[in-house]
């Protein structure tokens, strides 16, 4: 027997999931499904549809570039106009307006505007799509067919239609009656059909009127809600939904909690295309080719795009062998760089330098950037972004669009706008927002036609106002098992919220706290957090919760720095050969030398493209310079003996190499800002090397003479000694390695000048200066390198060079005594960590302290341990005031 044809008219992917669920549970051949805009569509035939979003706002781009408009034309060019037209368009169409028409009889440019824009977006639809009224207009010259097309027809559940589609149901209703099983308030005075109300609930639940702390706390208390019914059982995930006017704000929260949670969320009005992987991938793609090349955006790039199918998977999964810290802004930048990766069966440059040309280009290249990268789905979410508005806006457009959630509606949890959960309702409903200004939102003039041109009763036939109040009557008088009414106390900016206004006032409000203990948690760390005492016997927590009352002890405590005794990582530590700044830090911060040497602790540099160098990377491009500029003569004609055009000429050279070479090693600023830095450092170190003169003939000159680099590359080439010899600090086993800035050696070797050049600003005291309390100790310990490397020598002195001022030189006046004092400063620190106490210091709290994130926030920190630290640092303590 041939099943009987049925069509139900239904509101909403969420209605239409719910029906087709209930339809297959009861056996329901024959039956179709459709919204207004389907029906439509299949009484028009012959393949006609509506025209999508990304069709409609394609074709009003394009009808904007042909130009010739009245008022429109100065701002046609604007970001973001074609997706305001595109939207006052929706709105004329949905509520009948005839915008043509209109422009006939009307005195308003804006209006005639608008009316050429449409005319051409009709023209320039693709095959197959319609404009809303004209598939209207499509479909009323077939109703004849309707009975043999359509069979029985109705409508449930629906609440509102568009007064676009109601000349269509008129028409239909003229030849057979219609029914419409619609809610208690639904908009039905102009349907000529028969309308039956759905049945009420006898006894609705009272309402649970509660308030949160914030958005966020909103989301969890709802996921705890639900998943507390799924749990004891009162019910299925299918009689469960959250709701809201608009989910843009909560959409982010939800999402991420519901996976923390493992409890399945169906998003039937979709899901953030950002939040999947195909999204995240259109999103490197258009940040490369909006933003230009780095490296941090082509690794992220790269690595997304491996499992594309593109020619990036013949080459092996370590190809990307350069220096992180390299900025790489060209292609020509990453072919220098490339050349040195080691050699491989398939050369990475014939694969990647074609890709990278190609994201060079810009925005112009978007399509030929998609084809290189993209594919499947990720594809598609990038054509249907750059149909929607310019390659230019793709970090704008990818942000708005959706893509189908994988969730069932009808079987899982529901997130939803409220307009669609009042045409499916559940037992069980939460709403979310319920604020003086979310619920319901409040009423805005349309920018391109505002009331002096055309009536809001006219463009706006259902404005938000009147819908969010009818979705909330529709919701609150369908929940038979229960209805909670919720709000934030602040929203997402820390902003008070009032109640709306729509809350009943007859029912007391429950402020639920962010830290209160849940009837039913959400997931493993809630349930932890909800359960104190477990929680303190969790290691992490435990450790966690003691030290913060460690903290706030004025004792020290191992949280402070206290550690065993003679611990194997310290003595490991102390005994590895030490550099000027792991021995500063040794000194001046004990417990730091412990984060960073023992424990491999180092602050993350975030900078991918810095304005400026950073102070200390400012000094190595000027102790850089000034190592290519001697190097470069020496031993012809020999530094001490060249002319000044001769320096200059060696330094304009070292310039051209550095400032070609350091951006692939490093990040640097832009190109122009990169420039003069590396300008600024050149006038700095040509002060420096020609601010004396040498008279004795065969002095000979060296710059970052390295010194204790045992298998350094600096073995064999000509320094003044064996650059392997260990250095020792005196009275310790300490053994120290580093570069000298300068050497100056006399040809009969009697004297020795070593200089320690300074690129910051020469402090106040600066002559009175010898260790500063161990923050300067690259002078005394170049000068111990030279007393023990050249035993031979009897003169020694040891200098600092200020090149920011022309004559800011200053001599180390006892060179002897100021490594005894060294000598005596590092045995203390040494004694201090063997014996367990790896305590802040005096730099501890410096402002230029990579490590100061990893001590407390608060100050009243360090003061609350000030005296224990004195007692504890003893004679430590005596040499951070030695001058």
């Amino acid at each position: 027997m041939e099943p009987i044809r049925k069509t139900v008219i239904i509101q909403g992917s969420l209605a239409y999931a719910t029906r087709r669920a209930a339809a297959a549970r009861a056996g329901e051949n024959g039956l179709q499904i459709m919204t207004a805009s389907q029906l439509a569509a299949r009484l028009a035939g012959g393949f006609s549809h509506e025209a999508t979003v990304e069709d409609v706002e394609h074709s009003v781009r394009n009808a904007l570039d042909l130009g010739g408009f009245e008022e429109i034309e100065r701002v046609r060019h604007l970001p973001g106009i074609t997706r305001a037209i595109a939207r006052t368009l929706r709105k004329a169409w949905h509520a009948d307006l005839r915008l043509s028409e209109r422009a006939r009889s009307s005195d308003s440019a804006r209006v005639r505007d608008l009316a050429l824009v449409e005319r051409r977006t009709r023209e320039q639809l693709p095959a197959g799509a319609l404009l809303p009224d004209a598939l209207r207009d499509a479909a009323c010259g077939r109703a004849h067919v309707a009975a043999s097309v359509l069979g029985d027809l109705s409508i449930e559940g629906v609440h509102s239609i568009d007064p676009l589609w109601r000349p269509l149901f008129h028409r239909l209703c003229a030849d057979k009656d219609i029914p419409w099983r619609a809610p208690v308030g639904a908009e039905t005075g102009w349907f000529p059909g028969t309308v039956t109300n759905s049945p009420t609930i006898p006894a609705p639940p009272i309402p649970d009127v509660v308030t949160c702390a914030n958005p966020r706390h909103e989301v969890l208390e709802a996921l705890r809600w639900a998943r507390g019914l799924l749990a004891t059982g009162r019910a299925a995930a299918s009689a469960i939904a959250i709701t809201s006017v608009a989910t843009d704000e909560w959409d982010d929260h939800v999402l991420s909690l519901a996976r923390e949670a493992g409890v399945r969320v169906s998003f039937p009005h979709g899901i953030a295309c950002l939040s999947t992987a195909d999204g995240q991938l259109c999103a490197a793609l258009a940040d490369a080719v909006l933003n230009g090349l780095s490296q941090h955006r082509v690794r992220r790039l790269l690595a997304l795009a491996a499992g594309q199918h593109l020619a990036l998977g013949a080459l092996p999964r370590s190809w990307l062998q350069v220096p992180r810290g390299a900025t790489l802004n060209t292609v020509a930048e990453w072919a220098r760089v490339l050349e040195y990766l080691p050699p491989s069966d398939l050369d990475p440059r014939s694969v990647v330098l074609p890709l990278l040309a190609i994201l060079e280009k810009g925005s112009a290249a978007a399509e030929d950037a998609a084809n290189a990268f993209l594919r499947g789905r990720a594809r598609r979410l990038w054509e249907r972004a750059t149909r929607a508005a310019p390659a230019v806006a793709l970090e704008l457009t990818l942000r708005t669009l959706r893509i189908p959630d994988e969730h069932d509606s009808a079987d899982a949890v529901v997130w939803c706008p409220a307009w669609q959960l009042a045409a499916a309702p559940r037992p069980w409903m939460r709403l979310l927002g319920v604020t003086s200004r979310g619920w319901p939102r409040w009423f805005s003039e349309d920018p391109l036609l505002p009331r002096h041109i055309v009536s809001t009763e006219e463009l706006d036939a259902d404005p938000p106002t009147i819908g969010d109040r009818r979705a909330f009557r529709v919701i609150g008088s369908q929940a038979a098992a229960g209805l909670v009414l919720s709000r934030s106390r602040r929203n997402a900016q820390g902003a008070l919220t009032g109640p709306s206004p729509l809350l009943p006032s007859s029912i007391a409000s429950r402020d639920l706290a962010r830290d209160r203990l849940p009837e039913h948690a959400l997931s493993e760390a809630d349930r932890i957090a909800a359960r104190p005492q477990e929680a303190l016997r969790t290691a992490p927590i435990a450790a966690a919760t003691q030290c913060w009352r460690d903290w706030h002890n004025p004792a020290l405590t191992p949280h402070d720095g206290l550690i065993a005794a003679g611990h194997p990582a310290i003595a490991r530590t102390i005994t590895g050969v030490q550099s000027p700044t792991s021995l500063t830090r040794l000194l001046r911060d004990p417990l730091g030398f412990v984060w960073r040497y023992a424990l491999g602790w180092s602050a993350e540099d975030e900078r991918e493209q810095p304005l400026t160098l950073a102070p200390d990377d400012f000094g190595r491009l000027v102790h850089e310079l000034l190592r290519r500029t001697v190097d470069a003569l020496e031993p012809t004609p020999g530094f001490t003996v060249a002319h000044e055009h001769e320096i200059a000429d060696a330094l304009e050279a070292a310039v051209r190499v550095v400032t070609a070479s350091w951006p692939l090693a490093r990040p640097v600023p832009p190109q122009v800002l990169w420039v003069n830095t590396v300008r600024q450092a050149a006038e700095m170190s040509l002060a420096g090397l020609t601010r004396e003169k040498f008279t004795e003939a065969g002095t000979r000159s060296w710059t970052e003479v390295p010194f204790g680099e045992a298998g350094s590359d600096a073995v064999g080439r000509s320094w003044p000694w064996d650059s392997e010899i260990p250095v020792t600090v005196p009275g310790t086993s300490v053994t120290i390695r580093g570069k000298i800035d300068r050497i100056d050696l006399r040809a009969a070797g009697d004297a020795v000048r070593v200089t320690d050049y300074k690129t910051g600003e020469r402090p106040n005291d600066a002559d009175a200066r010898t260790i500063a309390g161990g923050a300067e100790l690259q002078r005394v310990l170049y000068g111990l390198a030279c007393r023990q490397l050249l035993p031979t020598v009897p003169t020694i002195r040891a200098r600092l060079s200020y090149l920011r001022e022309s004559s800011a030189l200053y001599h180390l006046t006892d060179i002897d005594a100021a490594i005894a004092v060294v000598g005596e400063f590092v045995a203390a620190a040494c004694a201090a960590l063997e014996s367990g106490r790896a305590l802040i210091g005096i730099a501890a709290a410096d402002r230029l302290n990579d490590l100061r994130l990893a001590l407390p926030a608060s100050p009243s920190y360090i003061r609350r341990k000030q005296q224990a630290l004195t007692d504890a640092t003893g004679d430590l303590a005596r040499f951070w005031h030695e001058p």
